[in-house]
């Protein structure tokens, strides 16, 4: 019976293997290595984040962002690393903005786990709640209470400020460099705290300046000296051998004797680490001479007089005296002329003496004018202010049409000019401003009377960046003060038009008319208005500018008349001072005239 129930059985099985073909299990799945690279997205979410600062914080610091962004090959052992790392390193980073409650969680997408989202939750801010500053050493003595005084008043973290790591190591930077350029150049941090307390979210800041004792300058050590003495630096140091040592100090010597043109490189710095018997502190001046003699030619055209050459020699010490000879002649197609000037080395007050005499010929006007001009003065000059003393004899022998004057002129005359600007050589924000005031006496030729005169001129200029352009404007004002028939000579009168007065109308064209011509006036006003803004951002440098200019010249200020101009022009902010092209229309006349211009003037 057995036999018959098995032999019915392998019989029934054949038969439902005929019908249905059992099918060959399935190969198992290979196992995916644990190298294998991982693919992976990461969104960051901040709570209260406004302007997604702390957002973009994480962003740039975090590793599992960076590593997001640079597309790098991650295995998903790596990728599960900096996964369980990125809740703490979050944290850490967020305490140097001053969260240091913060709590952050990386959870991944249920349905695709390579879809990761960090979860921050910044809580508050911590602000400072105690600012304790100490001094010791040299600044605990009773004369330098106003620098401590001043030091205290600089703290920038002051109670309930938010507190950030970036501030922190800013403010002790900057505190350190204040003591330092106060007088204490080897001063120090003794000890440095900053406390959390994270239940009041405060922090207490602990601060221990040790300034070392004050320094006070010593001996001047020179360098470099070959052929000028050793006088010239010496007595344009501005202080005395035991004087208390400033850095301001310090810089005002180094721009003095940069002002002198008299060295190629100027570097002046006090010795802390040495102290002479006396207890002073040497200065090391380190100088390298400029060549004795230096001689320039150029060629070029100004829209104003032309295509032009010129030839300029300059020797810094002539006859091995403290002086320096410095001659011009340049010849262009409406102004030829001759200058040569002598003038004193600085002296300790930074006043120059000088001599010049000129020889000119000017065509720029309806007027041809040549002018022989004797001028004995002072100068003052620092990076912010010049001012200028001089008496100046004139001799004017002026053509218009067929009239022929000849006019002398002998002048007392004070100048002043003052800078506040960011860059003296591409200005964005700031003024500067000039003021001349002279009296004289005329002697008129031919019809002319002789009689006293005045003169007055005044300029303006301000730059004012308005966020992503920039504004200028500027002004003149001048007039000559004199009887009606004074023969104040053509040089010391005024006309308008040009690069640097009203665009659109040729050079000096503006004034009032006699028999037809353009000649001097004794009263003229113009100004300027202008934007600009970079053209492209992948060079900054170049700049797009429309601009408004109106002004003129008259005999008197009842006959005046302004005119406007106006256009649209291209800056090249350059290293040697902002090139500008522009193309202004005259309303007047409705012309239009292309003008060039290199640097900025007074």
């Amino acid at each position: 019976m057995t036999r018959v129930l098995a032999l019915l059985t392998a019989v029934l099985l054949s038969a439902c293997a005929t019908k249905a073909p059992v099918q060959a299990p399935a190969p198992p799945a290979p196992d995916i290595p644990a190298d294998a690279p991982a693919v992976y997205s990461l969104d960051i979410r901040v709570d209260d984040d406004r302007g997604n600062r702390l957002r973009d914080l994480l962003q740039q610091n975090l590793d599992l962002a960076r590593y997001r962004a640079s597309e790098a090959a991650l295995s998903r052992v790596e990728l599960a690393r900096l996964a369980a790392a990125a809740p703490s390193q979050a944290e850490t980073l967020l305490e140097t903005e001053g969260y240091f409650s913060a709590k952050a969680d990386v959870v991944r997408d249920g349905e695709d786990a390579t879809r990761l989202r960090l979860l921050v939750h910044p809580g508050p801010v911590t602000r400072v709640g105690k600012v304790d500053i100490e001094f010791t050493e040299g600044l605990t003595a009773d004369d330098v209470k106003a620098l401590r005084d001043s030091l205290q008043r600089a703290w920038p973290l002051k109670d309930g400020a938010a507190f950030t790591q970036s501030q922190w190591a800013s403010a002790k930077s900057d505190l350190l460099l204040r003591a330092r350029n106060g007088g204490f150049p080897l001063a120090r941090w003794g000890e440095t705290a900053a406390r959390v307390d994270p239940d009041s979210q405060t922090v207490e800041l602990h601060l221990v300046l040790a300034s070392g004792n004050r320094a006070k300058f010593g001996e001047l050590r020179i360098e470099g000296l070959k052929r000028q003495s050793r006088d010239t630096i010496e007595r344009l140091s501005g202080f005395d051998k035991g004087d208390p040592y400033t850095e301001q100090a310090l810089a005002e010597f180094q721009e003095r004797l940069a002002k002198t043109q008299l060295f190629d490189a100027v570097r002046v710095q006090l010795l802390p680490e040495t102290t002479d018997a006396d207890g002073t502190t040497p200065v090391q001046v380190s100088i390298t001479e400029a060549s004795l003699q230096q001689a320039t030619v150029a060629v070029g055209y100004h829209s104003n007089t032309g295509q032009s050459i010129s030839v300029e020699h300059l020797h810094r010490r002539p006859f091995d005296l403290p002086v320096r000879a410095r001659s011009k002649l340049q010849l262009s197609r409406d102004l030829r002329g001759l200058e040569m000037e002598l003038s004193s080395h600085p002296q300790p007050d930074l006043h120059r003496n000088l001599a010049s005499f000129q020889f000119e010929q000017d065509r720029t006007a309806d007027t041809l004018a040549t002018n022989l001009g004797v001028r004995l003065g002072r100068m003052y000059e620092s990076t912010r202010d010049e001012r200028l003393s001089y008496v100046e004899l004139l001799r004017a022998r002026e053509t218009i049409g067929q009239q022929v004057n000849t006019n002398l002129a002998v002048s007392l005359n004070q100048q002043w000019i003052r800078r506040r600007l960011d860059s003296t050589l591409l200005p964005t924000d700031g003024h500067q401003a000039l003021a001349l005031v002279g009296l004289g006496y005329a002697r008129g030729g031919g019809t002319e009377d002789s009689g006293p005169f005045g003169r007055m001129q005044f300029k303006l200029g301000y730059y004012k960046p308005l966020g992503g352009w920039f504004g200028s404007a500027r002004a003149e004002v001048a007039q000559v003060i004199a009887h009606d028939r004074v023969g104040v000579p053509e040089k010391l009168l005024f006309l308008a038009g040009g690069d640097e007065s009203v665009r659109g109308y040729a050079y000096r064209s503006l004034g009032p008319q006699r028999n037809g011509l353009t000649v001097g006036g004794r009263v003229m006003a113009t100004g300027s208005l202008e934007v600009a803004h970079p053209l492209i951002a992948s060079f900054p440098s170049l700049w797009g500018a429309v601009f408004v200019d109106a002004g003129n010249a008259a005999s008197r200020w009842t006959d005046y008349r302004p005119v406007v101009g106006y256009g649209v022009g291209v800056r090249w902010r350059s290293p040697v001072g902002p090139l500008r092209v522009d193309v202004a229309r005259a309303q007047e006349t409705g012309k239009f005239r292309l003008h060039f211009s290199v640097g900025i003037t007074l």
